[in-house]
């Protein structure tokens, strides 16, 4: 699951650590060990580094911008994983900077307490922050840096057997996205400016009018839209793409993330192209 807040990480640092907290106390104990530290190296997460990622969180007022990465394996991907990227929004660094926080789940947890344990806890997590774009969604789990180290042939094949999946990468996208959406999926967070851009709760409801999907306002004129029951990666050997993951898409396309320019880099076109599986 991954939310992005269009807000100087500056304003909003308290919501954001009682978000990672939460996280924290929902995982088995004992399943965040290492985190990175100020030179980049792995280092294992005892009381002394979690001291270090309250201060990298709280501690802005020199501004500049901030990073969380705790991890359950300093070798090993997927499993538990918080990525927080704290922007501010006139950095000279980055393109469109959006503060990211990001959280990972094994899929045994979704078998071990069930879809709606999930998402009521995604929705707590929500609360406490005030996005403009958020998502959770069956993915494709690669800790920050290792994407290389796989086999891009298969990740690609997957990638275009299931686009119910995701490929998560929220350092990239901190630095990019802005106000702009990544597409549809299982559980789509809309916030504003980007639920206003859409049309509001009215206008969702009425490209929506599927029996699997709900939506569900959030204080702060926030809301949830929920494409299904359950979270689906989506085998397109055996099924079509469900109609209202394309409803969703065609009333998010002027909003839709894209690498813009003459000469594109070939990963820049395949995320162009992954962006708009659904259209």
């Amino acid at each position: 699951m991954s939310f992005f807040i269009h807000r100087d990480h500056t304003e909003i640092a308290p919501a954001i650590w009682r978000a990672v907290q939460a996280y924290h106390h929902a995982i088995p104990s004992g399943s965040l060990n290492w985190y990175t530290s100020d030179d980049g190296d792995m280092v294992p997460l005892d009381n002394a580094g979690w001291e270090h990622n309250h201060k990298e969180v709280i501690d802005c007022l020199e501004g500049g911008g901030r990073t969380v990465e705790l991890r359950e394996s300093p070798s090993e991907t997927g499993g538990y994983h918080v990525e927080y990227y704290g922007r501010l929004l006139n950095s000279l660094f980055h393109d469109a900077p959006v503060t990211t926080l990001a959280f990972t789940f094994p899929t045994e947890y979704l078998v071990e307490h069930g879809v709606a344990r999930l998402r009521c806890l995604v929705l707590e997590l929500a609360r406490e922050l005030p996005f403009n774009f958020g998502y959770a969604s069956f993915a494709l789990v690669s800790t920050q840096g290792s994407w290389a180290a796989g086999d891009w042939d298969i990740t690609e094949a997957l990638l275009a057997r299931y686009p119910g999946l995701d490929a998560p990468h929220a350092l990239r996208f901190s630095s990019i996205l802005g106000t702009r959406a990544l597409g549809p999926y299982w559980l789509t967070f809309l916030g504003q400016p980007l639920l206003g851009q859409l049309g509001g709760p009215d206008a969702l409801r009425n490209a929506l009018p599927f029996p699997e999907v709900s939506l569900l306002p959030i204080e702060g004129d926030r809301v949830l839209v929920t494409l299904d029951d359950w979270p689906d990666p989506i085998d397109t050997q055996k099924q079509a793409i469900p109609p209202q993951y394309r409803a969703l898409a065609r009333l998010m396309e002027p909003f839709l993330f894209q690498y813009e320019g003459e000469e594109l880099l070939p990963y820049q076109h395949d995320t162009n192209r992954w962006i708009r599986r659904f259209l």
